[in-house]
């Protein structure tokens, strides 16, 4: 029975439909942090897709909106978060800073780029959680600029509970577009995975750090 929203449904079958993500249970990608994974997700995929693109776009935006009320400024994670954020910046008519990995080594050695004016109140959009320590990096950078930064948003996320926790410490609310869980459901009603697989891809979000032992 399909439960998920309208939302959820149609950012899942997008991502599938242009590979911005692939699903793989039984020959896993190997992640930079050397966990084995069913599904490696680049959402950077989606720019190429006008009409993709807009969809996104226009559902962070009312997703900011409706979450967080009137903000101050978008701040994109460098560097998929950059042009979302962007995107987003300009359907709501605020102004944009982003915010790099680390500091620049040269110049005004910047970590944030773009205007920032203590006080703002201010969302940051990510394309993608998995563990979120990435996308908190950019809070705490914001936050000890004298940012208020009242949450964040991303196109997707692993469901990972590692995130669930890394956010509530940092008191950092998070939204996004299309989950794991729902992702699944829609790659096994169209025939992205068989039906045998979904088992597999659901024990890996248990327990991503060792379902990769199967594969060794």
């Amino acid at each position: 029975m399909n439960n998920l929203n309208e939302v959820e449904q149609k950012v899942a079958e997008s991502l599938l439909q242009i590979k911005a993500i692939k699903l793989q249970p039984k020959s896993p990608f190997t992640w930079a942090s050397g966990w084995k994974s069913p599904i490696y997700c680049d959402n950077r995929i989606t720019l190429s897709h006008p009409a993709i693109r807009t969809y996104i776009r226009q559902k962070l935006s009312k997703l900011i909106q409706e979450e967080f009320g009137s903000i101050d400024m978008i701040s994109g994670v460098a560097t998929a978060g950059i042009p979302q954020g962007v995107l987003v910046a300009q359907d709501l008519g605020l102004p944009f800073s982003y915010v790099r990995s680390s500091a620049k080594d040269h110049g005004r050695q910047n970590m944030i780029e773009g205007e920032v004016v203590s006080g703002q109140r201010v969302v940051v959009v990510e394309d993608l959680i998995s563990t979120g320590k990435s996308s908190l990096i950019a809070v705490k950078a914001l936050r000890e600029a004298g940012c208020n930064v009242v949450g964040l948003v991303s196109i997707f996320t692993y469901g990972l509970q590692q995130a669930t926790d890394n956010f509530a410490d940092a008191k950092c609310p998070y939204f996004s577009l299309c989950n794991y869980d729902a992702l699944i459901q829609v790659a096994a009603e169209n025939s992205y995975v068989l039906e045998e697989d979904v088992e597999i891809l659901k024990k890996w979000r248990l327990n991503p750090a060792g379902w990769g032992e199967n594969f060794q």
